[in-house]
């Protein structure tokens, strides 16, 4: 799956120049979005010796199994929570000081992040409680593997 960003100036110079120019036209744009469904679920975040844990729970059995399988399918890779506010982002806490595992749950998953470092560990526990904060402050929460989104708070 690719993603295109485009700076807004540069794409309004390309769209009106013609071949001659031997600049690109609109059309060599790509003409549909790339999406994806996932699971929305409850997360709660708490500090734990090393790091953080983070429980998605789904109301659903589907929303759930989904979540898990998507996990599965992403494991050992980088973890990463973007937290959002109408559609924009306004914090993102990547996990790449931290060793993230990966269990299911009956109805979701547990992530747990830790560090034997301790200053890495500090790094993650702030990262715990500034998402925390920012939930509580209406942020909804898009947690990530290797880039692809798992769940979403609701």
């Amino acid at each position: 799956m690719t993603t295109m960003m485009m700076d807004r100036g540069a794409m309004g110079m390309n769209m009106g120049m013609g071949m001659n120019m031997g600049m690109p036209t609109g059309s060599a744009m790509p003409t549909t979005p790339q999406w994806m469904m996932v699971p929305r679920c409850t997360i709660t975040m708490m500090k734990c010796d090393g790091g953080m844990k983070m429980v998605c729970k789904c109301d659903d059995a589907t929303s759930a199994t989904m979540m898990q399988n998507l996990c599965t399918m992403m494991a050992g890779g980088m973890c990463s929570c973007c937290m959002m506010m109408n559609g924009m982002m306004m914090c993102c806490c990547n996990m790449a000081m931290a060793m993230c595992k990966c269990e299911p749950t009956a109805d979701g998953v547990c992530i747990t992040c830790t560090s034997g470092d301790a200053e890495c560990c500090k790094m993650i526990q702030a990262c715990c409680d500034c998402m925390t904060a920012m939930m509580k402050s209406g942020c909804v929460c898009c947690v990530c593997m290797n880039g692809m989104p798992v769940c979403c708070s609701c």
